[in-house]
């Protein structure tokens, strides 16, 4: 059975068919689905979806691409939500320094606010690390939290230790199915297993054979056989690892 780890499953590009994208991944083998809020207006949404769907469980957080639309009163929000709504992580959170028009200083500020709930709480944590490896690093060193995920890894095998080393794991997705993405998948085939879960970002990210199209919690079994291929593994044996690490950094799953 597969986990993935990071899927928007709450998404508006899900309205019109979401109980079968949810059955078919069932059918699929993914047994559990993790679903990080990116805005607290959009926190009732994640919970009435995890609620909804058998195997789902929520993050709550505010992602660094939302806050721009933020206000500082908003981390009370956050705060709020861990308390009463006992999620696996705090996330998505982290930093993006790809999009040029959101301030890094009020993206900096919304990130180490929420490391410090994940704190208070003792909640792993769900990362988003877009061109922004290394300051993250530096604030999670400061901090020194459960762990997490960094989700969708795109750093180096040096910045792979590192987060390794945090105690955090390793998120791989449909950038590894890319005959070009040779960086990652060179990564994928030589990290340790057991720093490695598997998601999609759906309905972001999605895998080579979709031609830009929605990504789908469905595609994790062939996103999976693509990883036990350049690890010379069966897709059982990738399905078993991955699964057992992402339970063990976020054990509330």
């Amino acid at each position: 059975m597969l986990i993935d780890t990071h899927c928007h499953l709450d998404a508006a590009e899900f309205d019109a068919d979401r109980d079968e994208v949810h059955s078919g991944a069932v059918a699929a083998g993914v047994e559990k689905i993790v679903v990080p809020a990116v805005a607290v207006n959009a926190f009732a949404g994640t919970r009435d979806t995890v609620a909804r769907y058998a195997g789902c469980s929520a993050a709550y957080g505010i992602h660094p691409l939302y806050v721009v639309q933020a206000a500082e009163s908003d981390l009370a929000i956050v705060r709020q939500w861990l308390e009463r709504e006992s999620p696996v992580a705090v996330g998505e959170i982290g930093l993006d320094h790809y999009v040029a028009d959101v301030d890094p200083q009020r993206q900096e500020f919304f990130f180490v606010e929420q490391l410090k709930l994940a704190r208070d709480f003792d909640l792993p944590v769900l990362l988003h690390v877009r061109r922004a490896v290394d300051p993250i690093l530096k604030q999670l060193r400061r901090f020194k939290l459960r762990g997490g995920i960094a989700h969708a890894f795109n750093g180096s095998r040096q910045q792979a230790d590192e987060f390794i080393k945090l105690g955090f794991a390793l998120g791989f997705g449909g950038t590894l199915t890319f005959s070009g993405s040779t960086r990652i998948r060179k990564l994928a085939a030589e990290l340790p297993l057991e720093a490695i879960v598997l998601e999609t970002d759906a309905p972001d990210i999605p895998p080579a054979w979709l031609n830009g199209g929605r990504n789908s919690p469905v595609e994790l079994a062939a996103v999976a056989d693509v990883l036990a291929d350049l690890r010379g593994l069966s897709r059982d044996e990738i399905g078993l690892a991955t699964s057992r690490n992402a339970r063990r950094v976020l054990p509330l799953i």
